[in-house]
């Protein structure tokens, strides 16, 4: 398993446990949907900027994080309006 391998599965993870969290947990679906996002965000930053397969600077990799950043605003939106 590449390292890549290990930050996608890691984030598949947290996202999973949100969406787990709240539809066994008594809380809404959406705050754990939240919750796994936020603790997945580590670990999208670590592959994006501490370790990334290219320079931080690529077009590409700025347009990961603004993707990145868009879906945590649309899912706070969603969780807590």
């Amino acid at each position: 398993m590449d390292y890549y391998d290990r930050i996608i599965l890691a984030i598949t993870t947290c996202i999973c446990g949100g969406v787990l969290g709240g539809v066994l947990l008594p809380i809404s679906f959406s705050s754990g949907l939240a919750f796994g996002a936020v603790s997945a965000t580590p670990f999208v930053y670590h592959a994006i900027f501490r370790n990334p397969p290219v320079t931080p600077t690529h077009p590409e990799v700025v347009g990961i994080a603004a993707v990145w950043h868009g879906l945590l605003a649309v899912v706070f939106l969603i969780a807590f309006l």
